[in-house]
């Protein structure tokens, strides 16, 4: 589970969204002064704030504060990293699991840093198939590495529970760089890793 600051919340922020939130409330037929709803356009405002902190990191900032030079040259590889994103197109998470990995050129980075790129990139309003170049290009910006491999698989709820209602669909995305773009061994190493 992610340290979550609580610095996260603008006060201000947290009512002016609460206060839409009541309107919308009202708008779907409810009465947003009743007992179980008087406190859920803040708790949304809040839950919104949270799902997109990722807009207040910097996933470049992350990585260079832990880089360490190292002459491994060997795949680095972090594999199932929990994801939880909120779609753009209809404000409702998909959920799924990260594979990420690098080969090293003289500088490594601390392992937890990986998981922490991809979930500043997760906690914004994404689409998949952005998400995954945007851990690609970080990482490979920042650390300079020989290439970087991103796959997500993620299942979408405004898939599998509203529109088309395909409750098992997955959808997988894929971004590569530098010797894994170039290099189909190297490639295929890491899909064989990633697989088992």
């Amino acid at each position: 589970m992610a340290y979550i600051k609580e610095d996260i919340y603008d006060e201000k922020v947290t009512e002016k969204i609460a206060s839409h939130y009541r309107e919308i409330l009202k708008l779907l037929g409810e009465n947003p002064d009743r007992e179980g709803l008087v406190k859920t356009p803040e708790r949304v405002a809040k839950a919104l704030q949270f799902l997109t902190q990722g807009y207040g990191q910097d996933g470049a900032e992350i990585i260079r504060g832990a880089i360490f030079k190292e002459e491994y040259q060997q795949m680095v590889l972090v594999k199932d990293i929990e994801l939880y994103s909120t779609c753009e197109h209809h404000i409702m998470p998909f959920i799924g699991k990260a594979h990420v990995a690098y080969i090293p050129d003289g500088f490594i980075t601390g392992l937890s840093k990986i998981a922490r790129v991809v979930e500043t990139y997760a906690r914004r309003l994404q689409v998949q198939e952005r998400l995954t170049v945007q851990i690609r290009d970080c990482i490979q910006q920042t650390l300079h590495p020989l290439g970087v491999a991103v796959v997500i698989e993620a299942a979408h709820t405004c898939m599998q529970i509203r529109g088309v209602q395909k409750a098992n669909a997955v959808t997988t995305t894929s971004a590569f760089s530098g010797v894994f773009l170039k290099d189909e061994r190297t490639r295929n190493e890491f899909l064989n890793l990633i697989r088992h």
